[in-house]
């Protein structure tokens, strides 16, 4: 009886649903590599055993390790999305789109480049231009950021173009202000 209420319980139903996605599974390895991380300094920090620290330093290691080893071709997902995202020829904001394109190309090449790394990380074949690519990687990346946060500040320029137009004495203005403003706020809906 107590093994079917666990077994049953809502709460293992949502943690199965969780981890079976990719996305799922890595958010709860980088929530452990980060613990990990943050308990190896805290360790270092008050002189605990040389010992114990690196424990944890390896152990946030392999976390990063397997998230690596997860993100492998997930570097076609968003070239797909660029290509579909560039081939989207009545898009209602042109700007937006090739921000979309970039951001995606960015993470993509991102992607592509560190799992070119994989095997120095993981410790089989070592070579010298991993570091180089790895460097190369971390612009692509940042290039990726780069694009996203344009697009997010100026679809917030564009919100706040059109809350500016916007009748707010009228039912359908405030209705449409209402929608902004829960917009701009995260709700995004």
């Amino acid at each position: 009886m107590t093994a079917d209420a666990l077994i049953y319980h809502p709460t293992v139903s949502h943690y199965l649903r969780f981890v079976a996605t990719t996305v799922g599974r890595d958010k709860l390895l980088r929530t452990l590599q980060y613990f990990s991380r943050f308990y190896a300094w805290y360790l270092f920090r008050t002189n605990t055993p040389q010992r114990l620290v690196e424990s944890f330093n390896t152990l946030k290691s392999q976390f990063g390790l397997t998230r690596k080893c997860l993100r492998l071709g997930k570097n076609i997902e968003h070239f797909k999305a660029a290509a579909t995202s560039y081939d989207q020829k009545n898009a209602p904001d042109e700007f937006l789109r090739y921000c979309t394109v970039g951001r995606q190309l960015g993470y993509g090449m991102y992607l592509s480049l560190d799992m070119m790394t994989y095997l120095d990380s993981a410790g089989v074949w070592k070579w010298e231009g991993a570091k180089r690519i790895q460097r190369e990687a971390y612009r692509a990346w940042f290039c990726g950021l780069v694009f996203s946060t344009i697009a997010g500040l100026y679809s917030l320029m564009r919100l706040r173009q059109r809350e500016a137009v916007i009748d707010k004495k009228e039912g359908e203005g405030v209705v449409e202000g209402k929608k902004i403003e829960r917009y701009v706020l995260g709700g995004r809906g």
